[in-house]
């Protein structure tokens, strides 16, 4: 885990609010998975655009967040076709709060 990729991902309002928005997906994007066909399960997961859509931030700048925010461990991503879906790993953001709860 490189702590200060994650404080770096997370010093921007804008990706912390995508952070926060990715938390309760269907409360914050209403049509996730528009694109995505039945057998495609990728529960949770918010395309771009509609990411972009919300931070009202050009594709470029949203793009380039969610990779950095990706890098650090905080998203997951899955391409379908020419979208990109986000979402929060959990995993590793329950890894992190640990590390928080008994290293700092």
């Amino acid at each position: 885990m490189e702590l200060i990729d994650v404080f770096k991902a997370l010093s921007n309002e804008t990706r912390l609010n995508i952070l926060q928005w990715l938390k309760e997906p269907e409360k914050h994007f209403p049509k996730q998975g528009a694109h995505l066909p039945k057998e495609v399960n990728y529960k949770g997961g918010v395309c771009v655009g509609d990411i972009q859509e919300k931070a009202k931030a050009s594709q470029s700048t949203v793009s380039h967040y969610l990779n950095m925010m990706q890098k650090a461990g905080l998203l997951e991503s899955v391409r379908y076709n020419q979208w990109t879906y986000y979402r929060r790993n959990e995993e590793f953001i329950k890894q992190l709060a640990e590390y928080f709860k008994t290293e700092i």
